[in-house]
């Protein structure tokens, strides 16, 4: 499925996994990019493969948390053009060590303002000029661990449970308006993240599949993908049962969270 070509495209967290994925499956002769990522080798990495399949590819090397950042970028950015799609994909994740040593304060919040509060350092900037073109599409990488709250890593629930609930209420706001908002809940799939849970990964997608599918929900304007729809199902069910029963099937599903980014 071939990209738009006029608007600019959006990306975060574009320097590894699947927001590189991402990029190179819009990379195309006429796209603009803009590819937003905290490390600048791996990032001009994405930018240099997206640049030799015909791209235009602006980079910028910056935390999502800093909104200042984060609405410099965009602003120059759309001085070259307008943004018609833009996919939030920045995230972190942690959670109980392997040792069994519980998260933190400062990795609790850490995780929600990158995967929440950054979604909307990157998405706000940008919807002024989508409601004046009543165009556009935006898409939210949340998770199916949002479905419902899981034990050893509550706060990446919590901030990929936020984000869907921001998603869901931004696609009913700008629906009328011609913008779609479509919320991605993928379950495993290969990445370094990935690797970091230590259990059971249940219906394990390979990363090119997932960013195939990503891509293709939001170039169609699907309020929803939740993939493997078995995990989306489950929790979703889960999340339906009385609190101690859920709890109790919850406690079933437990990880441990090496360290990382």
């Amino acid at each position: 499925m071939s990209p738009p070509t006029a608007e600019g495209v959006v990306i975060s967290g574009a320097s590894r996994g699947l927001g590189a994925a991402l990029a190179r499956r819009f990379a195309a002769p006429g796209a603009r990019l803009l590819l937003l990522a905290r490390s600048a080798t791996a990032l001009e990495d994405v930018a240099r493969d997206c640049r030799a399949r015909g791209a235009q590819v602006v980079v910028a090397v910056l935390d999502v948390t800093d909104a200042p950042a984060v609405a410099a970028a965009l602003a120059a950015f759309e001085a070259g053009g307008p943004v018609g799609l833009v996919i939030a994909n920045a995230g972190t994740s942690a959670g109980t060590a392997p040792d069994g040593t519980p998260e933190d304060a400062v990795a609790a919040a850490r995780q929600v303002q990158v995967n929440l509060v950054g979604a909307i350092n990157l998405v706000g900037p940008l919807l002024p000029g989508m409601r004046a073109r009543r165009h556009g599409r935006i898409g939210l990488v949340a998770s199916v661990a949002g479905l419902r709250g899981l034990p050893d890593f509550p706060a990446y629930c919590a901030s990929k449970a936020g984000l869907i609930a921001w998603g869901e209420g931004l696609r009913a706001e700008l629906g009328p308006l011609g913008i779609s908002v479509t919320v991605v809940t993928p379950g495993f799939f290969d990445s370094a993240m990935g690797a970091r849970f230590h259990g059971r990964r249940l219906f394990l997608l390979g990363q090119a599949d997932v960013a195939a599918r990503v891509q293709r929900a939001v170039l169609e304007g699907r309020p929803r993908a939740a993939f493997p729809w078995p995990l989306a199902a489950g929790l979703r069910l889960l999340a339906l049962l009385p609190p101690r029963l859920g709890d109790w099937a919850a406690r079933r599903m437990r990880f441990r969270v090496s360290p990382g980014s």
